[in-house]
This record gives structure tokens, C-alpha cells and sequence, in this order.
């Protein structure tokens, strides 16, 4: 009993930061359930919006992400982990297929007719290609039974998954904080969406110190 309550605990912190970043991308997501095409971030895409493949890939991310972004729940909780395995591989089997084989290519996509030009289309599919990676390898990892290395992939894969939530809050930390050509500010934003995330991916990789057991 005092282990699961210590457990619990643990995971408290992330269990919070997890429901703020959940419930603010529901409601992100919710906007678009109209299909209204002058709304949100539709607004600045009105150039590619008559463009059926973007427009499918567009709204086959924003409605397929809110399940990845739920799999933090079920992955990176040790309680989880420890009293309710199936749940566990089952949702983290609706995670890495759901990412592989419909947020990559829809992601890739949405990565080519991204705005601010060159540098944000190469920001863009450098971060689809490396969550697909290291999705991928997360995979390779536990199928071979190395949780260790499969632990560490998904923490990577999940930072860039978590960079949905850092790219708005970014955009908006910048835009309040510095008078920034909009243009510019979505170039920087493509970068710094998804960088700092994998700096600390690492860094907890490396504190943590991961082995099977935790």
C-alpha cells in the first residue's frame, strides 16, 4: 500500500502538467469540429486550404494528436506500469501506430506547406522524422525486450509529441514578450517548438539513470 501511494506521488506532477496540456489541446481541437475554414490557425492558412491533401492531413492530426498526447497517462506512470501492464502495452501500442502510420504522414504533409518559409519547412520535417524514429526504434527496443533502450525512446518520442503544447506556449511567451514580424516569429517558433525539448528528454535520461525496474 505504501508503495503504490508512493507510486502515486510521483506521478502526481506529471499527472497535472499532463491534464493542463490535455485539456488545453481539447479545446484547441474542439474549434474545428464545425470545419468552419476561417477559424484558429486556419486563419493563416488560407493559401492551402483549398488544397484537399492538406486539408485532410490537417484535421487527421488535429483529431488523431489528443489520443498521443493521452498516452503520457498510461506511459510514464510507474503505478500504471506496475498494477495495470495491459493497459500499459495497449495504449502504448495505440501510440506508436497511431504516430507511424497516421500523424507521420499527415505531419509531413502539413511540413512541406508550412508558413515562414524554407527554415520552418526544414524544422517541420526534421521533428516528423524523428518522432517517427525514435517511435520506431521505441518499438524495435521492446519487441527485442531491451526495456531499457525502449524506456528512453519513448521519453524522446513523448518530448516531441509534447511539442504541440511548446509550440503555443512558445508563440505566445515570444509575441508578448518581443515585437517580433509575424513571419519571423513562426520561423523561430518551428525550432524552438521541439529543440528544448529534446535537450531535456536527455538530460532526464541521463538523471534518471534508467533501468527496469523504475
Amino acid at each position: 500500500m505504501k508503495t503504490a501511494i508512493r507510486d502515486i506521488s510521483k506521478d502526481f506532477v506529471v499527472y497535472l502538467l499532463l491534464c493542463a496540456a490535455t485539456f488545453g489541446m481539447l479545446f484547441t481541437i474542439s474549434q474545428y469540429l464545425s470545419f468552419d475554414t476561417a477559424i484558429g490557425f486556419l486563419k493563416v492558412k488560407q493559401d492551402y486550404i483549398h488544397i484537399q491533401v492538406w486539408r485532410i492531413a490537417f484535421y487527421t492530426h488535429v483529431f488523431s494528436s489528443i489520443f498521443i498526447l493521452s498516452a503520457g497517462f498510461t506511459q510514464f506512470s510507474s503505478y500504471v506500469l506496475k498494477h495495470y501492464r495491459k493497459l500499459h502495452k495497449l495504449a502504448g501500442k495505440i501510440y506508436a501506430y497511431n504516430i507511424l502510420f497516421i500523424n507521420f504522414p499527415a505531419g509531413m504533409v502539413m511540413a512541406i506547406y508550412a508558413n515562414g518559409l524554407f527554415p520552418s519547412k526544414i524544422a517541420f520535417i526534421i521533428l516528423d522524422c524523428l518522432w517517427f524514429w525514435f517511435t520506431y526504434k521505441a518499438i524495435v527496443a521492446v519487441k527485442q525486450k531491451d526495456i531499457v533502450t525502449h524506456k528512453k525512446f519513448m521519453i524522446r518520442s513523448y518530448a516531441l509529441t509534447f511539442s504541440a503544447i511548446t509550440l503555443r506556449v512558445w508563440k505566445i511567451v515570444l509575441s508578448h514578450s518581443f515585437n517580433i514580424e509575424p513571419l519571423t516569429l513562426y520561423m523561430i517558433d518551428a525550432w524552438i517548438g521541439f529543440i528544448p525539448n529534446l535537450l531535456l528528454a536527455e538530460w532526464l535520461i541521463r538523471k534518471k539513470k534508467i533501468s527496469v525496474l523504475n
